[in-house]
Order: structure tokens, then C-alpha cells, then sequence
């Protein structure tokens, strides 16, 4: 009988996690030595080393990630708190937040905040436990939302909207709808619709404001009944689908607009194929011009106001890294962006009035 094996500390179950305890009795060392060990101290042997190695190995255990981080009193986790992350646009975003962090040693998490209830969701994930920064995406900030994120007792970026005791970047979205429609207005167009969402946001308020304000100063009058919406409400409104049930509804106008702003790219790209379906074509029936300015576009030929989300989240990413890093004493960014629009094919070509 192999005295050796029938003496070792059982393997956990799969209903039991192995702790640090489990790994140090493996072993045959205290636990200060695997601390040691978990946290890349040079104060160790190298025999020692492989022998806490493979008893962790063998455990298939997994040290908590908070008291790693005390352990080694610096920071290595960053969250963010992002709507979702399966569209173009946030794809974007979280593609700027990885490229900054590939020069760093911290861990990434996630929390999907959904659409139905995004604070209670963002609440909850803060309860669970602490994080060294955060980056809060597409969600207003209340007081109440504030308070919360002060008690982290952590650095906090936000990322499309601003509030005075954090570092925000945020989009002048009013700006951007006016450069779409007033690019619409020179091509020609006089009667202009615009696809938006059925759920009010700050957001989606700011666009209409932008192309209300666009008409107005053409000396054109806006009218509500070319103000369409979808059906599908998947990610808020913000989707092909949506899109393509909001030019329906346009097209079935009696007198249809000729030229249309999507408050989305995505909701552009439905807008287009409900054109190509209806027998039109795009720009010459219907020409159509979107927001985002996803990669998508570049391909297909669709014009756009391109908010730079891969280059907004590199830099919030690494404005809070500088935080996390101790640098408190910067002056809070309040940083502003301006959209700027890309001609495509899209909208060529210029109609009369």
C-alpha cells in the first residue's frame, strides 16, 4: 500500500471549493508560504515553489480574487458596466478599453447591465463585492446611482454621460443629428423623416433636439409624422429590425420622405434593406444617413456620424488606470466630444426642392 498516497489530503468534490488550507496541507507548507507563492514573491525556494504549484495544480485551485488583491496591495481588477455587449457600437467601445489594457497587468470584468432594469442590475453587481476602477457605460447618473458609486471607495469614469465628481466622457449628440440633417438639407431634401426609438433616453432626446433644430434653422417645419419608430424593442430599439419596421412605416406615408436620419447605424441598415424591398433604391429613392459609424458602414456605403467610441474608450480606460494608479490629484475631465460626419454612398447625389 502506497502509505504516501492513502496520508494526503482528499481531492475536493465538486461541491466543495479548495481553499488555501487544502493547498498548504498538500504541500506541506504553511500557508504563508502559498500566499508567497500566489503572489510572485521571490522569498520562496525553487523546490518549494514547485511543490505549491502542483499541489495547486492537483486541487484545481483557484485563490479569491479580492484577497489576492489585498495580498498584494495594488490594484488588478477594472470593471465595466456596459448596457450590452453584443452590439456594434459598444463592440467598439470595449475594443478601445482592450487596447489600453494590453499594456497593463490588470484583469478585466463585466457586467451586462440589460435594458429592462440597468440600475438595479449595476446595484446588485456593486454589492458583490469591491473592484480597484470602474467604467460606467450608457447609464444616467442620479444622485442616488452616485452615491453608490462614491461608497466604492474606488475610481469611476463614466462614459456618455457626465457628472460633476467624476471623470465623463460623453458625446454632443444634439450636434451630431444636426450635422446629419443639415447634410440632408444641402444634398436638396426637403422633407426629411428620421428613425429614433419608442423609449425615451437622454440620448435619443438630444437627436430629435438636433434634428429639430437642423429643420428649424433651414426654415423647414418639423413635423411629427415623420418621427418613426419599430416594434422590436431588442437592445432598446437599437437594432435592424427596428429599423426596417420604422421605414415601413414612412414608406407607407402618403407623402413619404425622401431622405431619412437613423438615430443608428444599425437601424439604418434595416431602413435600407425595407427600401430595397419596397423596389427602391438607395440614394436615389431614399437617401439615408445613420450614427455610429460602425465598421459595418465603411462597407456598405452608409453615411454616418462617427462619435469615435474605440478612441473615447481608450482613453477613459487609461484616465482610470492613471486613477487606480494614485493619480488623484488631476482635475476631474469633463471631456465633451463632438461627432463628425462621413460622407458615403448613402446620401450622394443632391435632389431639388
Amino acid at each position: 500500500m502506497n502509505t504516501t498516497a492513502a496520508t494526503r489530503t482528499p481531492m475536493p468534490t465538486d461541491r466543495t471549493k479548495a481553499t488555501i488550507y487544502d493547498v498548504a496541507e498538500r504541500a506541506g507548507v504553511a500557508i504563508s508560504t502559498v500566499s508567497r507563492v500566489l503572489n510572485d514573491s521571490n522569498d520562496v525556494s525553487d523546490q518549494t515553489r514547485e511543490r505549491v504549484l502542483k499541489a495547486i495544480e492537483e486541487l484545481q485551485f483557484r485563490p479569491d480574487r479580492t484577497a489576492k488583491t489585498l495580498a498584494k496591495k495594488h490594484t488588478r481588477s477594472l470593471a465595466i458596466a456596459i448596457p450590452t455587449f453584443t452590439t456594434p457600437f459598444h463592440n467598439e467601445l470595449l475594443k478601445g478599453v482592450r487596447m489600453c489594457l494590453r499594456q497593463y497587468d490588470v484583469d478585466l470584468l463585466l457586467c451586462d447591465l440589460g435594458s429592462t432594469a440597468p440600475q438595479k442590475t449595476l446595484m446588485n453587481f456593486l454589492k458583490r463585492g469591491t473592484v480597484d476602477g470602474l467604467l460606467l457605460a450608457g447609464l444616467p447618473v442620479d444622485e442616488k446611482i452616485a452615491q453608490e458609486l462614491k461608497a466604492l471607495h474606488a475610481p469611476v469614469v463614466l462614459i456618455g454621460y457626465h457628472w460633476p465628481e467624476f471623470d465623463s466622457y460623453y458625446w454632443d449628440d444634439a450636434a451630431g443629428a444636426r450635422a446629419a440633417v443639415s447634410h440632408l438639407i444641402k444634398r436638396g431634401h426637403r422633407r426629411i423623416g428620421m428613425i429614433t426609438t419608442n423609449s425615451h433616453s437622454v440620448l435619443q432626446d438630444q437627436r430629435v433636439q438636433g434634428y429639430r433644430e437642423a429643420l428649424e434653422a433651414a426654415g423647414l417645419p418639423f413635423e411629427p409624422e415623420l418621427i418613426s419608430t419599430g416594434e422590436t424593442q431588442k437592445h432598446a430599439g437599437f437594432s435592424e429590425e427596428a429599423g426596417y419596421e420604422a421605414m415601413q412605416r414612412l414608406l407607407a406615408l402618403e407623402h413619404p420622405p425622401r431622405a431619412v436620419f437613423a438615430s443608428s447605424d444599425v437601424q439604418a441598415i434595416g431602413a435600407m434593406k425595407a427600401v430595397r424591398d419596397a423596389g427602391k433604391s438607395v440614394p436615389t429613392d431614399v437617401a439615408i444617413v445613420g450614427y455610429d459609424d460602425i465598421k459595418t458602414s465603411h462597407y456598405i456605403g452608409l453615411t454616418s456620424i462617427d462619435q469615435g467610441m474605440h478612441e473615447v474608450g481608450e482613453e477613459a480606460t487609461e484616465m482610470l488606470i492613471q486613477r487606480m494608479q494614485g493619480n488623484t490629484t488631476a482635475p476631474i475631465v469633463d471631456k465633451k466630444i463632438m461627432p463628425k460626419l462621413v460622407i458615403r454612398d448613402s446620401s450622394r447625389g443632391t435632389r431639388d426642392a
